[in-house]
């Protein structure tokens, strides 16, 4: 082969391997920043062979950089391990330390956590933030839930409206959870866990002071069981001071967060109302020539398509007062203002998103109008 030949050969097999690992995808979620923090994109219930997952720790590391997450937790199941006859390792930490290799060289946070499984009235419960995973293989629960608590773990209840342990699928906060909740053991809630979102479990959070999450609980291929049916991932966004484990874990344990399944987004209207208003940016605002019809150009900066009631005294021209912003696209509002302004406010309800059960918040922009 000549030298030249071959240079080419190396090349091309080079750039082949690279295209091959590439993390690049459509399908990478964005959310904005809001004032005073940075938004982290999260999921902290994932499972893989160590546990009853179909997939490799590192592939789990591999989906979240396509689909540009900023921190995950595999949290396997501490006392079920179904692949034990072919994957027999003793130590529960190993699924952390074979994705925090493979992020080495990525930015993605990977957070140690595991997941402490018991039948009902205790249930599931994840642990992230430890330090060692193997202590909280116990006998007892309390015992589990105890170490937790001396690694500063974050702990919080998974899928509590789960059919298997509740079959009329609602959440029953247990005395075990109480006792749980009141040595400051057991500090959130997953109020969306896989496709189920569940108003008893947010109502829960706010009841109790737990801070709402939203997971994947993954053990397919996130591609198979979401991106092929056209939907993202259930995530957590967590309002932090910096992109760092520590400000994460603060954020957690204050409660700064929003649970989020493509259009459905569920907080505090603390956090979520700046969350929607730092989504939408008023790109032009100006009045049709001769009319007193104001043209308002929105852009959805989010991955989650908003759907928007008119909350306004103002009517809307040639609209319906129920309208969707795409995610990632753009919407031309027409309001009927009846005499020209300098400024508008623009309010509108956030259907489908919710600050507590079945209640929607209404978001306000203060538009200034061109001349």
């Amino acid at each position: 082969m000549k030298k030249t030949t071959f240079l080419l050969f190396v090349l091309s097999v080079f750039q082949y391997g690279n295209a091959q690992h590439s993390h690049n995808s459509d399908h990478a979620l964005t959310y904005p920043n809001i004032e005073g923090y940075v938004t982290l994109k999260t999921d902290l219930h994932i499972h893989t062979v160590f546990s009853d997952g179909n997939v490799w720790p590192t592939i789990r590391v591999q989906e979240a950089l396509r689909e540009n997450l900023d921190a995950i937790s595999l949290t396997e199941h501490l006392e079920y391990q179904p692949h034990a006859a072919d994957i027999p390792h003793p130590d529960r930490n190993r699924s952390y330390d074979l994705a925090l290799a493979e992020a080495k060289e990525h930015d993605l946070l990977i957070i140690h956590g595991s997941e402490i499984t018991r039948a009902a009235p205790v249930g599931h419960s994840n642990a992230v933030f430890i330090k060692d995973a193997n202590p909280l293989l116990t006998d007892k629960a309390e015992n589990a839930f105890s170490e937790a608590k001396k690694q500063n773990a974050f702990v919080f209840w998974n899928h509590p409206a789960w059919y298997a342990q509740n079959s009329d699928g609602n959440p029953v906060l247990s005395d075990f959870q109480k006792d749980r909740i009141k040595k400051g053991e057991l500090h959130g809630i997953e109020v969306i866990n896989t496709i189920d979102y569940n108003e008893a479990s947010l109502a829960l959070a706010l009841e109790q002071n737990l801070t709402i999450l939203g997971t994947s609980d993954i053990h397919g291929l996130i591609d198979w069981d979401y991106t092929e049916k056209g939907s993202d991932r259930p995530i957590t966004l967590v309002f932090a001071k910096e992109k760092s484990l520590e400000s994460m874990r603060e954020a957690l344990f204050a409660g700064k967060t929003v649970a989020v399944y493509n259009s459905l987004l569920v907080g505090k209207p603390e956090f979520l109302i700046p969350l929607i208003q730092s989504s939408i940016e008023v790109t032009s605002a100006k009045y049709i020539p001769k009319t007193e019809v104001l043209e308002v150009q929105l852009k959805n900066v989010s991955s989650s398509p908003l759907l928007f009631k008119n909350a306004m005294d103002y009517g809307l021209y040639s609209s319906s007062p129920v309208f969707e912003i795409p995610a990632l696209g753009t919407y031309t509002l027409r309001i009927k203002t009846l005499e020209e302004k300098e400024n508008v406010d623009l309010k509108l309800q956030a259907i489908g998103t919710f600050t507590a059960p079945k209640e929607s918040p209404v978001v306000s922009w203060n538009i200034s109008v061109e001349k």
